[in-house]
């Protein structure tokens, strides 16, 4: 689950009144369990038909919320399950994050997320004898595609895409969007977002990241951010063109067991929900599939390692905000080109 405000209908609170020469369209509705907001520029009238038709599209193949979905009919155990190409482009994307990011992501996670309370089914007891028996069915090295099918190494191995889903969905109607010619937009899906040229003023389009700790003033390289942008309760604003950003963070879905609380990211290299000092990953990438993966990929391996594998990869900047200490101070890391707008 991704937590993050954006000025999206709000972008005139900082952009002010719209040039009349310059006309939007905005749709919203609901997909992958979640809203969607999307602003463009009215070249060819209101597109929201041919978009919601993408959507649905998306969501028959990856959703494991619908039972006859692609990645459903795997997930029951159904044999050679034909993957469309939908999954096709985010399974490969998601081998790619596994890879780079040692194991810190993989979608095979599905079972422990289950587990956890955090997904498609329910357990009524959780132990260490049930982690460990269900770590063996975790690893993208048991799932691959041949011939188009989806073929599973060994039983029991079943998928969750929804670390990557919401933002392969925000590419596929910005995608859709440029080759109609479209070139002004702003999509939000569930809170990752890809924007492309200006907003109705002619500006960059202004994003506000979301305070997790309310009424607190958070020290940046020895200065504040103001915790109230517009009488919002962003931590900072980054002015976003030609980019896509996702933000995960713990502080708003978890669970309380036997007094504990534990945050909805799993690590699938151990089993259980991540206890690091990160409360929310910010990633800006070139596309939201990889924007919205890296963001989990943070909030599993904390801030140093996130720092550091983010520096080694071109295009993509993150900025981390974060727990400093036993006092519980909020601080904000950045990565060396991310930029925020003051």
């Amino acid at each position: 689950m991704r937590f993050f405000i954006i000025l999206f209908f709000n972008t005139l609170l900082i952009s002010g009144c719209a040039n009349k020469n310059r006309e939007y369209v905005s749709n919203e509705g609901f997909i992958f369990g979640t809203n969607y907001k999307i602003k463009y520029e009215n070249r060819f009238g209101d597109l929201h038909s041919e978009i919601k038709q993408l959507l649905q599209a998306i969501n028959k193949s990856l959703s494991p919320f619908d039972t006859n979905s692609v990645i459903s009919r795997f997930n029951k155990g159904e044999e050679n399950v034909l993957a469309d190409s939908f999954f096709i482009e985010v399974f490969t994307k998601a081998t790619e994050i596994h890879k780079l990011s040692d194991g810190a992501f993989d979608i095979t996670v599905a079972p422990l997320i289950n587990l956890w309370g955090f997904g498609f089914e329910k357990y009524e007891t959780i132990d260490e004898e049930t982690v460990d028996s269900l770590m063996q069915f975790v690893g993208m090295e048991n799932v691959y595609i041949e011939n188009s099918f989806i073929k599973r190494k060994k039983e029991g191995i079943i998928l969750n895409a929804s670390a990557i889903a919401k933002g392969y969905g925000v590419d596929v109607v910005a995608k859709f969007l440029k080759n109609k010619g479209i070139d002004n937009y702003l999509i939000e899906i569930g809170g990752e977002i890809s924007a492309s040229g200006v907003n109705q003023k002619g500006n960059l389009w202004h994003i506000g990241i979301e305070n997790p700790i309310k009424n607190n003033i958070v020290e940046v390289d020895n200065f504040q951010i103001n915790s109230n942008i517009n009488n919002h309760d962003f931590i900072f604003t980054v002015q976003l063109s030609g980019k896509a950003l996702a933000t995960s963070g713990n502080y708003r879905n978890f669970r309380i067991i036997d007094g504990k609380e534990y945050g909805h990211t799993i690590d699938p290299r151990t089993g259980y929900p991540v206890q690091t000092s990160i409360l929310s990953a910010t990633i800006i990438a070139d596309n939201c599939m990889t924007a919205d993966a890296f963001a989990t990929v943070c909030m599993v391996i904390g801030l140093e390692k996130s720092i550091e594998l983010i520096e080694k990869i071109d295009g993509i900047e993150g900025a981390f905000i974060y727990r400093h200490d036993e006092k519980e101070e909020v601080k904000i890391a950045f990565s060396s080109g991310f930029k925020i707008f003051k």
